[in-house]
């Protein structure tokens, strides 16, 4: 069976994180959110992917090629990001009779997977306590009678999880789609003229999804998928080191003399750990990092070639690739008051709904010695940041901070 899967947007909710790779390449548990899906589609028996690519293409092109995982990787470009019924549109002409469409973005497991592939045509829908932020879905003897955006008062709290069977009849009613109010042509719109058509969805509920939209929610994801690792040990340990619980240290990792490592914890290849530093469970760490002398690292995501060297600081936190930070260097995790962390996306206030998030930081950011990074900080990549300085709100890409 052939899977479809729109991998084209930014991810404008995801900057800084998103200003040099798309949304579905961000790493959760050391892997892109997109390479979870596709490793869950081929142990699902999916043996064809399309990936709807735009922004930022070459990085999913140079990163799955023509196979992955033993399954075939064709790509189909989305001129403009106009929507997911555009971006279905956009690859019409490979699609079989009958197929799975997924965004990028949301991970869903096996399990799942093979339930909806038994369906003619199919939605998935999962349960969450927040139903009036999502696309609710309204169904009736197992039937899907309408799905309605953000209602005011849900009347479930059940939620289309945007993973759907169809056959290849859908398409007609995609190219009568109209223009919605966001300004995009929407999948569930085409879906609810093919329902008031006589077409049939089942609903199918699922156990698992993981849905990503916020830097914030990297964390919680990364929680998730980090609860079922299995340890692993492949680099050299030298003496004096302890480890609790499951841990994953990749070949040619060297962790030196004192370093403590408490489970779940990821680490990638080639990295160098310690001495005397402590890292704490649901962290994950890129291929090539360096995690130093008297550093503390809790409940984050470090990317491939950071460097955390001497005295450094980092809590619930996504730090971008090839950063380098300052001795000193500090992130700030719990506002004075402990009340919930707000931050700014897109020149307003998101509630995050958690009371402690350090900062999230793009690729390439350096800081000098004793830098302070506040609560709530969203930090674009290629910033520099001076020593003593102290940082909070949002930072732009190219910044200088002092």
């Amino acid at each position: 069976m052939q899977a479809i899967i729109l991998a084209a947007g930014e991810g404008t909710r995801m900057r800084p994180l998103t200003y040099t790779k798309p949304k579905v390449m961000l790493p959760v548990a050391n892997k892109p959110i997109l390479q979870h899906l596709v490793e869950n589609l081929s142990k699902a028996g999916i043996d064809e992917i399309v990936l709807v690519v735009g922004y930022r293409e070459e990085t999913v092109r140079d990163y799955f090629g023509e196979e992955f995982n033993g399954v075939k990787i064709r790509y189909v470009r989305q001129n403009k990001q106009l929507g997911t019924a555009h971006a279905l549109l956009s690859a019409e002409h490979v699609l079989e009779d009958r197929f799975l469409m997924l965004n990028g973005d949301a991970i869903v497991f096996e399990d799942d997977l093979r339930k909806l592939k038994k369906e003619e045509n199919g939605i998935a829908v999962f349960e969450v306590p927040n139903p009036e932020d999502f696309g609710v879905v309204e169904i009736s003897d197992g039937k899907v009678r309408r799905i309605i955006e953000k209602p005011e008062k849900p009347k479930s709290n059940l939620i289309n999880a945007g993973v759907y069977v169809f056959t290849k009849e859908i398409i007609d009613y995609v190219k009568k789609t109209p223009v919605s109010v966001r300004g995009e042509y929407e999948i569930t719109d085409s879906i609810t003229m093919a329902i008031l058509d006589g077409f049939e969805f089942r609903a199918v509920k699922i156990e698992r999804w993981i849905d990503v939209g916020y830097p914030w929610d990297l964390l919680k994801a990364n929680e998730e998928l980090l609860k079922n690792i299995e340890p692993k040990i492949e680099g050299e340990v030298e003496e004096n080191v302890t480890i609790k619980g499951n841990v994953v240290i990749g070949e040619g990792c060297v962790v030196m003399s004192g370093a403590y490592i408490v489970g779940p914890v990821v680490i990638g290849k080639n990295c160098r750990i310690g001495p005397n530093c402590y890292i704490r469970p649901y962290t994950s760490i890129g291929d090539s990092c360096h995690i130093g002398n008297a550093v503390e690292v809790k409940n984050s995501i470090i990317m491939a070639g950071t460097k955390l060297p001497h005295h450094n600081y980092v809590g619930d936190s996504v730090i971008g690739e090839n950063c380098n930070f300052g001795a000193g260097t500090k992130i700030a995790n719990l506002r004075l008051d402990e009340g919930e962390i707000v931050v700014s996306v897109k020149g307003r206030a998101v509630k995050t709904g958690r009371k402690k998030f350090g900062a999230a930081i793009g690729d390439n950011v350096k800081t000098g010695i004793n830098a302070s990074i506040n609560v709530g900080s969203m930090i674009g990549n290629d910033v520099f940041i001076g020593p003593g300085a102290v940082v909070s709100g949002f930072v732009e890409p190219y910044s200088k901070v002092f």
